[in-house]
């Protein structure tokens, strides 16, 4: 029999969704049944896992990783490069009057020192623009740069920089952030307020849902600043070619975003700047945006070599981004029973010097504020302030740790009041498939409740009242 054109037809049978040729039945004999082919679902359904969970991965850097052989930042080296450091301020609120490089440049093996009059344009920021490549006239926190030096060598140049010379008329500064949002506090970013974000989210009728319940408790949390202390620290090279193209080796992870910022510090077209994410030794959200950069590619233009700059670990604790101290108010309002009919959630963020990444931290965190439970009346707001502390930035979790510290503690010392197994609460009060988030969005596979069983069982966890 000729083969004719078949058609291929979706359907759904008992064991799955299968193709099946429409017209095949009408020629195959009668004791050969239609043939069916088994297709994967383009995408899981709610609650159903992918085949990918639990299974092994080869990660192809493995090799090198076990043999020490994966090459980091300071592995590499080219031709004719310089070494670089960056002095810092030393004090956390201060206008520059005079900066005497004379002793470094004189110093034998220093090739080039930069300050930042000579930054094209001397401000970056993921979110907003308010950080200098180095502080130009005002300094807001004592890890902010004021100079660089570029050398044959890491030691000349870590002594070049101690020969620069810098007078300061010192500042009025604010270090706590509940004080920074007075309206007669010290202006870090003068004379804007130090208030730069906030967030409010509201759902169903918080005071109703007080005046419903039949105990109110209420709390105060806080949380330090957290430094990501990456076994690798913060490390770049910059190098021009002959046609004033800019190449930048970076331990950054999001490089088209630096990208984008090391263009506009520089002046330069995108098309005419190069950014290699090499391997990175520990990032944890530290890593997410320019630091050094800039200055490794001026210092680079003005000598004609490639430069390296490493940061210390003293740089790292004193420059780098670090997670956001938090302060947490929490009121809750419940039944006798445990259940959850109220909460008001009130969060202070202290945003260091700089925004960084501090409006992502800020809206992340006043979302999940309230917790992953079934609450019909919410009240969350969030503000983030300006203080002269070592800047804040991207931490794994984004604000969503600290939050979480605060309403489970918050559980905890509910259920012990109303004498209520902490496990029994909680799965009296956590999502359900359906539920509504605070923002109004519908969940689904929400395995919470068989989380918390699985981990009850796996611990031994015996009730207690």
């Amino acid at each position: 029999m000729a083969d004719e054109p078949k058609t291929l037809t979706r359907e759904r049978t008992a064991i799955g969704e299968t193709l099946r040729y429409a017209d095949e039945a009408r020629w195959l004999p009668a004791a050969v049944p239609p043939k069916t082919i088994p297709i994967e679902p383009l995408v899981p359904q709610p609650g159903q896992q992918t085949r990918a969970v639990g299974q092994r991965v080869t990660r192809p850097d493995s090799r090198n990783h076990g043999l020490g052989q994966t090459k980091y930042i300071d592995d590499l080296a080219f031709p004719g490069m310089l070494y670089a450091k960056v002095k810092r301020a030393g004090i956390a609120s201060a206008r520059i009057k005079r900066i005497d490089t004379s002793a470094a440049e004189a110093m034998p093996g220093v090739m080039a020192v930069l300050t930042g009059n000579e930054v094209p344009v001397n401000s970056f920021g993921p979110t907003f623009q308010d950080q200098p490549v180095l502080a130009d006239p005002i300094v807001r926190h004592a890890g902010d740069g004021v100079a660089a030096v570029a050398a044959v060598s890491e030691q000349i140049a870590a002594e070049a920089v101690e020969k620069i010379v810098v007078e300061y008329q010192p500042l009025p500064a604010v270090f706590d952030p509940v004080e920074a949002m007075r309206d007669d506090a010290h202006k870090v970013h003068a004379p804007n307020s130090n208030i730069y974000a906030s967030k409010v989210i509201r759902k169903g009728d918080i005071e109703k849902g007080f005046a419903q319940s039949d105990q109110i408790f209420e709390a105060r949390f806080t949380t330090q600043m957290v430094e990501h202390v990456p076994l690798e620290p913060h490390a770049a090279i910059a190098d021009w070619d002959a046609n004033g193209r800019l190449t930048v080796w970076a331990t950054i992870g999001r490089i088209t975003l630096a990208r984008a910022d090391l263009a506009r510090t520089l002046k330069l077209p995108m098309n005419r700047v190069r950014l290699i994410g090499t391997t990175v030794g520990g990032n944890f959200g530290g890593k997410n945006e320019i630091s050094q950069e800039p200055a490794l590619a001026l210092l680079s233009r003005k000598t004609g070599r490639p430069v390296k700059g490493v940061f210390t670990r003293n740089d790292e604790f004193i420059s780098s981004t670090t997670r956001h101290p938090f302060i947490m108010e929490y009121k809750t309002g419940v039944t006798k029973d445990g259940r959850i009919l109220a909460r008001s959630v009130r969060l202070i963020l202290d945003g260091g010097a700089y925004c960084s990444w501090s409006a992502t931290t800020l809206g992340k965190a006043c979302i999940l504020a309230s917790g992953p439970y079934k609450i019909d009346n919410i009240h969350s707001e969030a503000r983030v302030v300006y203080t002269n502390k070592t800047m804040t930035g991207a931490m794994r979790g984004f604000g969503a740790p600290q939050v979480c510290f605060a309403y489970e503690s918050h559980m905890d010392d509910i259920a012990k009041a109303l004498g209520i197994d902490p496990l029994e609460i909680r799965l009296r009060n956590v999502f359900d498939e359906g539920s509504s988030s605070p923002t109004g969005q519908v969940l689904h596979s929400v395995v919470v409740k068989e989380s918390l069983r699985n981990a009850a069982d796996r611990f031994g966890w015996e009730t207690r009242s």
